[in-house]
């Protein structure tokens, strides 16, 4: 197992008492529709950690692999100005998160940032998240994802 998926793993299990099985894919999971063509499941399931600047705060928005970030929803979900949403570049996806883009975790972060999720996800039975890396993923529940996330489950997606 890659030593960062292993970090996750084991941050995961010593935070949360939560024990992953990560899968890993050498092809990588860097998108939604890699992620599902890996794992066998509709792209749907798939959690994209969005990380976004939202004004002067950074945001973890976990979207459905079949959703995008509403910019302008978000923008008043935290009532600042449409302008001051952007995505966070790598180095303060980093910072906040302790993670890369394409490898964020739903839970486990660096800093105590929110987290808002798809509304989507409470429709399946299963879904798959990024471990650390943008080859390894684990399977969790909707459940699981309330329970490791904390989120604010609200619909600011397209």
């Amino acid at each position: 197992m890659h030593p960062t998926a292993r970090k996750f793993a084991d941050q995961v299990r010593d935070s949360h008492g939560f024990e992953v099985t990560i899968e890993e894919f050498p092809e990588g999971t860097k998108t939604a529709d890699d992620a599902a063509a890996a794992v066998g499941c509709d792209v749907a399931q798939i959690v994209k950690s969005i990380v976004m600047r939202v004004g002067d705060e950074t945001v973890v928005v976990l979207t459905s692999g079949a959703n995008r970030v509403d910019e302008a929803t978000l923008a008043s979900e935290f009532g600042v100005e449409q302008g001051s949403v952007r995505s966070a570049n790598p180095g303060e996806v980093k910072e906040a998160t302790g993670w890369s883009i394409g490898g964020v975790p739903p839970t486990c972060h660096a800093t105590d940032c929110p987290v808002l999720a798809d509304p989507t996800f409470e429709s399946f039975d299963r879904i798959w998240a990024a471990a650390g890396t943008p080859k390894a993923v684990f399977r969790l529940t909707p459940g699981d994802l309330q329970t490791l996330s904390e989120p604010q489950f609200v619909d600011v997606f397209e």
